[in-house]
């Protein structure tokens, strides 16, 4: 009898224990991601609306006129973010979604922006990175950028919309900002592959292997994969392939991937 009491009384405490860890990761979940809030009332001035690409162009017009001047207006207040941390040097927003956030690369370790914030607090949601594979100029031929999936609908999640025909076909704009430029992509894929190292697995500088890598893409029939053949898209250009996890597959990822269209200086 007294086993039995120990082992229930064992189980009870268990169960308090799982309970008290699921409750706190429940939190952690829903709030993910809301420290990036201030971060953006850092970057943006509260009277500039970014997310539309005609009103960027309007502005930039506006300023032209009134200043004579033939460069770009970056609307990101890039001097401010990188005083609270310097590993910021981009910022990546995709109208239609909710992404919109600081892009960071650590100088010494590709794993950091897993779970540490792009103000550097080790929270799980981590940020939207790239790792010292690429360059931090995005005229590699293919620039990977990461970001965790949060079930909250924060960082990278909300490319699951891409799933999606119609929402793929209506949603095709990316616009990074830097300092100095703004760049415009079209996303051209968006599916599902494996968890290989992409940057460890093909030379994407070399053009034949990155030729053949797009027509392998352009070659998918999947039922999950959607892929814009139409675009002409080859070893010469310049892509983004946004990479987040698939819920339950943790063998696979989820890849969103846009052609640079154009340049704005």
């Amino acid at each position: 009898m007294d086993k039995k009491r120990g082992a229930a009384v064992l189980c009870l405490i268990l169960a308090v224990i799982l309970g008290t860890v699921a409750i706190y990761k429940y939190n952690e979940e829903k709030h993910a991601g809301a420290s990036y809030d201030d971060l953006r009332e850092t970057a943006f001035d509260k009277n500039t609306d970014t997310a539309s690409t005609d009103q960027t162009a309007s502005l930039e017009e506006t300023d032209r006129e009134t200043q004579g001047s033939t460069s770009v207006e970056i609307p990101v207040d890039f001097k401010a973010l990188q005083e609270i941390n310097p590993d910021i040097y981009a910022w990546i927003q995709i109208p239609g979604t909710s992404v919109d956030y600081p892009i960071v690369q650590s100088p010494d370790d590709n794993s950091y922006y897993l779970d540490h914030t792009a103000e550097r607090e080790a929270k799980p949601e981590g940020a939207i990175f790239t790792e010292d594979y690429n360059t931090k100029t995005f005229e590699d031929p293919n620039t990977v950028i990461y970001g965790h999936r949060m079930t909250n609908d924060s960082m990278f999640n909300s490319l699951k919309k891409y799933t999606d025909r119609s929402f793929f076909d209506e949603n095709r704009e990316v616009i990074i900002y830097m300092p100095d430029k703004i760049l415009h992509y079209k996303i051209f894929a968006a599916y599902l592959y494996d968890n290989r190292h992409l940057m460890q697995s093909f030379d994407f500088w070399d053009t034949a292997i990155f030729e053949a890598y797009l027509k392998n893409i352009s070659a998918m029939r999947s039922m999950d994969a959607f892929v814009d053949t139409s675009m002409d898209v080859t070893g010469t250009d310049r892509i983004i392939t946004l990479s987040t996890c698939k819920a339950g597959e943790h063998d696979k990822r989820y890849l969103v991937q846009a052609v640079q269209i154009s340049i704005e200086e």
